[in-house]
């Protein structure tokens, strides 16, 4: 499809999340003068410098890359005047300052992957699984200086399976937001759309955040009941990934090693059992009670060794007693 006239559209954005909806707008036969993205980061042995995702498929689409180490440097600003925009996309970047979300004439607007106002932050999709959300959505809003407070274009809801991780929901709102994204610049460019600012959106309860995810976030509490725990996990596989510590006596010496739990099943059984106490026959299943409940450990990994299902993970220790998970 050749390109269309107009809009000009200047697209901002680093991870992979960020590659299908730039995909898609190039589908839909926009013209995208450039390609905004962090500077290439070291990585790997030997710390090359590697592109993010969004930078190598732009370059492999002759798209022009721009990669400013501050966004207020006024020769980036500057540059991104003279592209003269009509709109600029923001998927999965950094908050913008005033003076770059200010220049496209149409508007600056952000793809979020929530049903905004709920789920502000740098983490939606985990915790709307963490929180056990039974739906969530992909929102477009207009940029403005907060963190994703602006008013909303269009949403689209999905709903979220009882098992899925946060890998599996990532993947299907990615398809979902590329196809709002296009939805709303047709929209915007149209003079078709009228935002709503967020105050004036009905919220059943509270509204919950979505912060910023670290270690000690990951770190499982045993003290909760299953299906809390069992979330928990979910919403944080395969990244960052949950994790504990197990406790072992091998002939009468006792360690204590760090594990990932990347997927377990729930249990649904009464107990008294003492939170993180371990039930295993060594071979096939490992067990481990709850407040209530408890979990079935499915796939696991230990510290320099990859993934594996319980079983493998098990041959691993033969002749060792599992005591309890921290």
């Amino acid at each position: 499809m050749p390109a269309k006239e107009s809009p000009r559209i200047v697209y901002m954005g680093t991870p992979e999340f960020a590659v299908e909806p730039l995909k898609s707008i190039i589908e839909a036969g926009y013209n995208v003068s450039a390609v905004i993205t962090v500077p290439d980061k070291p990585a790997g042995r030997g710390l090359k410098l590697h592109p993010s995702p969004v930078k190598v498929f732009a370059k492999q689409n002759h798209i022009p890359v721009l990669q400013p180490e501050k966004l207020k440097d006024q020769q980036f600003i500057q540059t991104l005047k003279e592209l003269n925009p009509d709109i600029a996309v923001v998927v999965a970047f950094r908050m913008l300052p005033r003076d770059v979300w200010q220049i496209p004439h149409l508007g600056t607007f952000n793809l979020h992957a929530s049903l905004l106002p709920q789920y502000r932050g740098a983490a939606p999709i985990n915790w709307a699984i963490i929180n056990g959300e039974k739906e969530t959505g992909v929102t477009t809003f207009l940029l403005d200086d907060q963190i994703d407070t602006g008013s909303i274009l269009l949403q689209k809801r999905i709903p979220i399976g009882e098992t899925e991780t946060a890998g599996e929901l990532h993947n299907k709102l990615m398809y979902l937001g590329a196809s709002l994204v296009v939805e709303t610049i047709n929209m915007l460019y149209a003079s078709s759309i009228n935002p709503i600012p967020q105050n004036q959106i009905k919220v059943d309860g509270e509204l919950k955040p979505a912060p910023k995810i670290f270690k000690e976030t990951c770190r499982v509490d045993w003290n909760n009941p299953s299906p809390n725990v069992f979330n928990h996990i979910r919403g944080l596989s395969p990244y960052p990934a949950a994790w504990a510590e197990f406790k072992t006596n091998r002939s009468n010496v006792e360690t204590i090693k760090p594990i990932k739990i990347y997927q377990a099943e729930k249990l649904d059984l009464v107990h008294s059992q003492k939170p993180g106490t371990v039930k295993t026959d060594g071979k096939t299943f490992f067990h481990v009670f709850c407040s209530q409940g408890a979990l079935a450990l499915k796939t696991v990994q230990q510290a320099g060794k990859k993934a594996m299902g319980i079983d493998e993970f098990l041959r691993g220790w033969h002749n060792t007693q599992f005591i309890e998970m921290l």
